[in-house]
């Protein structure tokens, strides 16, 4: 890949302060090489110099937790109950084929692009978003799901779990890794989640776990009642082992928690939960507008942010919230967590991208990181004062270039 120079009214680096008339230098293995003023950023002979006046260079945005696969399934689904809703979900899935998976998960990739966002964790189990990544040159992790809510099923899981990895895996590169996901506690048994885990860790697999989401999923595992349970009874599924657990605390007794382990939603927790989830070292992907849609409620993110949990943000799916965007998430979490603007930035960033266990490469634009790079319009008037709440209230139509190691991926025409 060929290298080049970005420079721009403002360079915001967002783990630095803002640099005013900034640019940067990007080598021709995809990394930053230098960033800072203008004058001070070197122009090597024969390298491409592309200016963006009023404009913002910043790193690209982090989708903490997506489901592209389900693009285009907006207003497919209306149940108020998220038992059913969940139900209904699978239902509509089934009726998919491969092909409609992959349509639907290469446009969800080109709609990140077009929203500034450049990497992306993924949980779903078709496979598609996989490919899409691969071939449209996108960044992520994407998290194969597996599912199993009966104890004597945990074998026939796995040895699927496993087949479908050693797949994806002829995939994997240096911008596209595969990971395992345990879907939740009301899809999964113990078993299955002692299994998966010890699976993840001999292959060397990150591991997310969607958890503490909803008042139904904490009613099965703490007294065996609720619409869960009315499910699991219809279908002789045994109750979870053993009852009187939170979420959070269910996991732990299972082997799940760990470093790294990605704690999707988290939003019935308390103080004990949110002191295990430190402790062992788990991050979380926040989803408030999914959350608040689906009516669960608002997760402590505060709390979690002060236990010194690594927390990022991501927009669920379109059925949710939406494909792509993430700043609707970080203003939402503004708000509910008392945040400033630049902290919400840094959650849809640096933060993000330490959730997902990228943080030494993406997220920011130091040298030696990936230059996922995104340049948005800004018509006059920023001041590194109000550079964070400038790029907070932007919108996709402000993104005018999204690159990925350097390439571009999107250019608005």
């Amino acid at each position: 890949m060929p290298a080049r120079r970005l420079g721009a009214e403002w360079v915001y680096p967002v783990t630095a302060p803002p640099i005013p008339s900034g640019a940067v230098l990007v080598g021709d293995d995809g990394r930053i090489v230098a960033v800072g003023p203008d004058g001070e950023v070197p122009r090597p002979p024969g390298v491409p110099t592309e200016h963006f006046p009023s404009a913002i260079i910043m790193p690209g945005l982090v989708n903490a937790h997506s489901h592209l696969e389900l693009t285009g399934f907006a207003g497919e689904v209306d149940e108020p109950r998220f038992d059913a809703w969940i139900r209904s979900v699978r239902r509509l899935k089934e009726t998919r084929s491969a092909e409609d998976f992959r349509v639907a998960a290469r446009k969800g990739v080109q709609q990140c692009f077009a929203a500034g966002v450049t990497t992306v964790a993924e949980t779903g189990d078709s496979g598609a978003v996989v490919e899409a990544l691969d071939e449209l040159g996108g960044r992520g992790v994407v998290f194969q799901e597996v599912f199993g809510p009966h104890p004597d099923q945990w074998e026939d899981s796995v040895a699927l779990l496993a087949n479908r990895i050693a797949m994806l895996q002829t995939s994997a590169s240096v911008r596209l890794r595969i990971g395992v996901s345990p879907h939740a506690p009301y899809t999964v048994s113990g078993p299955l989640y002692r299994a998966v885990a010890a699976f993840a860790g001999d292959e060397g697999l990150a591991m997310a776990v969607h958890i503490a989401e909803s008042q139904a999923e904490s009613d099965l595992l703490a007294t065996g009642t609720g619409p869960f349970q009315e499910v699991w009874r219809a279908r002789s599924i045994p109750l979870p082992e053993p009852l009187g657990d939170s979420p959070v605390a269910w996991l732990e007794r299972h082997g799940i928690l760990g470093p790294g382990l990605l704690c999707i939603h988290s939003i019935r927790v308390d103080e004990a939960d949110i002191d295990l989830l430190a402790r062992r070292q788990c991050s979380v992907a926040h989803c408030p507008v999914s959350n608040m849609r689906h009516g669960h409620g608002e997760a402590p993110l505060r709390a979690l942010l002060d236990a010194g949990i690594t927390v990022g943000l991501g927009t669920d799916s379109e059925i949710s919230a939406s494909t792509a965007d993430l700043l609707a998430e970080a203003r939402l979490a503004r708000e509910l967590a008392g945040l400033s603007a630049a902290e919400a930035i840094e959650l849809a960033t640096i933060g993000s991208a330490e959730a997902i266990g990228w943080g030494e490469t993406i997220g920011a634009l130091e040298v030696g990181r990936w230059a996922d790079v995104v340049v948005r319009q800004s018509e006059g008037g920023v001041t590194a004062d109000t550079m964070a709440e400038r790029v907070l209230y932007s919108s996709d139509e402000d993104v005018v270039l999204a690159t990925v190691a350097g390439i571009d991926r999107y250019r608005r025409s």
